[in-house]
């Protein structure tokens, strides 16, 4: 069976394999049934998984799937933009080109994301919806290059997290030839991010040479003697 070939599991899986497995196939299905366990049995069955053991595997519900099947599109995106490729490209380039091949995984199941997207919004699952975006956004910005651990590391994370989101609410009611429209939504919130970055550069170095209140007391003092 193609769907069983497709997760290629090893012979005595652990859970997490398991999981791993099954999230695409469980979001195939959530277009039909929902973030249910109906999808997630539906998904063993064409897996040839023991329905007990998917169940286990999916024992935390609707989210469980869901960051599952976050986690299976992460790794595509890191497939479709390997080192190499993104080596050639500008910081922006960079950062464009993770979000855009997010956006082509997801696509194949718009229908599984439409349904997934209240659930996040849920407000007993808004923290782990926050985790989410973050985690999409430290994987992106570490694909890009990001090795800062100020406090660089946190803000550009939150801007990238806000941007992905208010990306992917432009996608999901996009419904132009190639989701050019979500293209160029995205690269005009990169812009305004770049210039944020370039504005915050200046800022700290004019700060960096303005006269300081401390070195010339200090003067005076040593001067004074």
């Amino acid at each position: 069976m193609e769907a069983m070939a497709q997760t290629q599991l090893p012979d005595d899986p652990t859970l997490d394999e398991v999981r791993m497995a099954l999230a695409p196939l469980v979001a195939r299905n959530a277009a039909f049934d929902g973030w249910s366990k109906a999808a997630v049995e539906m998904a063993a069955q064409q897996a040839g998984v023991t329905p007990e053991i998917a169940k286990l595997a999916f024992d935390g519900g609707a989210m469980a799937m869901i960051d599952a099947w976050f986690a299976h599109i992460d790794d595509a995106m890191l497939s479709a933009c390997p080192p190499d490729k993104l080596a050639q490209l500008k910081i922006r380039g960079k950062i464009a080109a993770l979000v855009e091949a997010r956006l082509d995984a997801l696509a194949a199941d718009s229908e599984a994301l439409h349904r997934a997207l209240p659930i996040l919004a849920m407000p007993h699952n808004i923290a782990l919806a926050a985790k989410l975006g973050w985690r999409a956004a430290d994987l992106m910005w570490r694909a890009a290059g990001d090795d800062a651990t100020d406090y660089n590391h946190y803000t550009k994370r939150m801007l990238l997290a806000g941007i992905y989101s208010a990306t992917l609410m432009a996608f999901i009611n996009d419904e132009s030839e190639n989701h050019s429209d979500t293209r160029a939504f995205l690269a005009r919130r990169i812009e305004d991010v770049m210039r944020f970055e370039r504005g915050k550069a200046r800022f700290a170095a004019r700060r960096e040479h303005r006269p300081s209140l401390a070195r010339f007391v200090g003067r005076l003092r040593y001067h004074a003697r």
